[in-house]
């Protein structure tokens, strides 16, 4: 895939991430719906479009046992995401998050033999740092209980990620993956308190339909062109654009907390990806 069609990808996808959690914060923070029911109509409104896509190309999604990982992490991820943003605002859920995705695709990335220089540790460290400043006690500090969610959504997130970089046809794993979710996001659904809003039924779609399962499969052919360590760096710049679109679009106040501990986070993406770049043009 060309350079410029990946980090046109790579753009789309992280736009498309960051409105999941104005979308989600939206709705939970006003009430207009409640955590299980948004992630219920979230997956199977995204399930229906991404189907209906599929089986209009004469393509039939792949059902077997041995894909469905990258669905349970699917599922995992969207449930605590909507719990977790009961209590997180936009900007800390989407930085929570992010931070979490890029320790656990580090990890993955050390483990798999990719050796980092001292820039890039030095980054790793100041966006590891970052993120537990973000949480170290005190009257700024977001809540722990949503903190917790939020962190296994990450690692869900990066697995997730990290088994799609292997997939020939993005669009159409995509699909299986929330066609899979599907009897679960009924269930939850079901089990859910079920208090919901037009608005926040609508909400819910658009988060399903548009920016999660187009978006993810954008996500999943842009990552086919990047590293490890690249996909996790690039997605930490979403808690910033989430981070405008809170102060924007939701009212939301920035703590001094969250200011610091993003310049610790994004500074330290701006160290890896600079050893990164240098990588690509000694190989």
């Amino acid at each position: 895939m060309p350079v410029g069609q990946t980090y046109a990808l790579t753009f789309a996808a992280m736009i498309a991430f960051a409105a999941n959690s104005l979308l989600c914060r939206a709705a939970l923070g006003n009430g207009e719906i409640d955590a299980a029911s948004f992630t219920s109509i979230r997956l199977i409104s995204g399930a229906l479009v991404l189907a209906v896509i599929v089986y209009s190309k004469s393509e039939k999604p792949d059902f077997s046992p041995r894909r469905i990982v990258p669905a349970m992490m699917l599922f995992t991820y969207a449930t605590t995401f909507s719990f977790a943003y009961n209590s997180l605002n936009a900007a800390t859920g989407a930085l929570v998050l992010f931070g979490s995705v890029q320790a656990t695709m580090m990890g993955y990335a050390l483990y798999s033999g990719e050796r980092p220089g001292l820039i890039q540790k030095t980054g790793y460290a100041m966006a590891v740092g970052g993120l537990i400043y973000l949480m170290l006690p005190g009257v700024a500090a977001p809540s722990l209980a949503g903190s917790l969610l939020m962190g296994i959504a990450g690692i869900s997130w990066a697995i997730y990620t990290l088994l799609g970089r292997s997939v020939s046809d993005s669009l159409a794993d995509t699909a299986n993956n929330f066609i899979k979710t599907a009897p679960f996001a009924m269930v939850l659904g079901l089990l859910g308190p079920g208090f919901l809003s037009a608005h926040g039924v609508i909400l819910a779609c658009i988060s399903g339909a548009l920016t999660s399962g187009l978006g993810y499969a954008i996500w999943y052919s842009a990552i086919r062109g990047l590293s490890s360590t690249q996909a996790a760096s690039v997605q930490l710049s979403v808690p910033v654009i989430t981070a405008a679109g809170g102060i924007i679009l939701l009212s939301e106040v920035v703590s001094l907390r969250l200011v610091i501990a993003s310049t610790l986070i994004l500074g330290g993406i701006a160290f890896t990806l600079i050893r990164t770049r240098q990588n690509d043009d000694n190989g």
